[in-house]
């Protein structure tokens, strides 16, 4: 597996399973389902102790926010409202009841700050000798599913949300958080300025803009996605997607572009709309262009670097 990028894995499972029947199947952020009542929306993530996170940063409060918040953006990328989640815990039996109670009311509350009316209305129960979390999210459609292959030529390209901030807060974990084994250890926010605060919030406790995912459909938006690997190797699939390609631009990006185009987890909307103002929320960072050689730009010059996060492929760097 770890020869292997996510992608090829996913190509090799899809392979042996039988056709799609979904309106929208495997290869966008969720999968719209068509039921009696009209279409669902069902995605599923999973936060898994070592390599999503660790708990000598996380607290279970932690743990709970970002588990609902990084699925319900993956709802909220195909321009649907979030409605309900089902969650799965696989926990050590010597866990503290105290640090379950302390997920549950993560995920009450980012449910109730980020998608109001959505809760979570069941799940499943097990013992494993690693903490894993698996929540499933379904959301209800208003308009038409977005996908990210709708962009076009012409289009402006935006984003709502921050970008590169979550992996600056990692950053921070790993580079002053660890003994000199290289082991995690509890942070002391006393060690910390505000801004170095506030970004190792974006990463334990993302605020993605759920609402925006619902408004841009209603305002005409023509391809939509999450951004949980780095907003490069997201747009990468959307152009590839759309068959077209994203020419960005680095002034709208912040002082730290490299991080801002190869952080991940920030779980932003990358958006394409009609030749305009981008609607309130987003701001544009570029154009899309016919499909060049290159399905991404960066000041109309390929981009030389890491694109992004791939589990396989940086697996050990996660380890630590």
């Amino acid at each position: 597996m770890g020869r292997l990028s996510e992608g090829a894995i996913l190509r090799r499972i899809l392979d042996r399973l039988a056709p799609s029947r979904a309106e929208v199947g495997p290869g966008d952020d969720a999968a719209v389902i068509a039921v009696d009542g009209g279409p669902v929306v069902a995605t599923v993530d999973t936060l898994v102790h070592g390599p999503d996170f660790r708990l000598a940063w996380s607290s279970g409060y932690d743990l709970g926010w970002k588990a609902a918040a990084v699925n319900l953006a993956d709802v909220a990328a195909m321009g649907a409202r979030p409605v309900a989640l089902l969650v799965a815990l696989a926990m050590p039996d010597d866990t503290r009841v105290s640090f379950v109670e302390a997920v549950a009311d993560g995920l009450r509350a980012a449910c109730e700050a980020l998608a109001p009316g959505c809760a979570v209305e069941g799940g499943d129960l097990t013992v494993s000798d690693t903490l894993t979390i698996a929540v499933t999210a379904l959301g209800a459609l208003e308009t038409a599913p977005v996908r990210r292959s709708g962009a076009r030529p012409g289009d402006v390209v935006a984003l709502a949300g921050a970008a590169g901030e979550a992996a600056r807060g990692l950053g921070l974990l790993f580079a002053r958080f660890r003994d000199p084994e290289g082991t995690p250890v509890a942070v002391d926010d006393v060690l910390l300025s505000p801004s170095e605060r506030d970004a190792i919030a974006a990463q334990l406790r993302p605020h993605p803009p759920i609402a925006l995912g619902p408004a841009a459909a209603r305002a005409g938006v023509t391809a939509l996605m999450d951004v949980s690997d780095g907003l490069l190797l997201d747009a990468t699939r959307m152009a590839d997607a759309s068959g077209v390609t994203l020419a960005l631009e680095r002034a709208p990006l912040g002082p730290d572009v490299d991080t801002a185009l190869t952080g991940g987890e920030d779980h932003a909307l990358l958006a394409t709309f009609p030749p305009g103002t981008p609607p309130e929320g987003f701001r544009a960072i570029g154009v899309v262009r016919e499909r060049g050689n290159e399905a991404v730009l960066v000041d109309g010059v390929p981009y030389a670097g890491r694109t992004g996060w791939d589990p396989y492929r940086d697996w050990d760097s996660a380890r630590g």
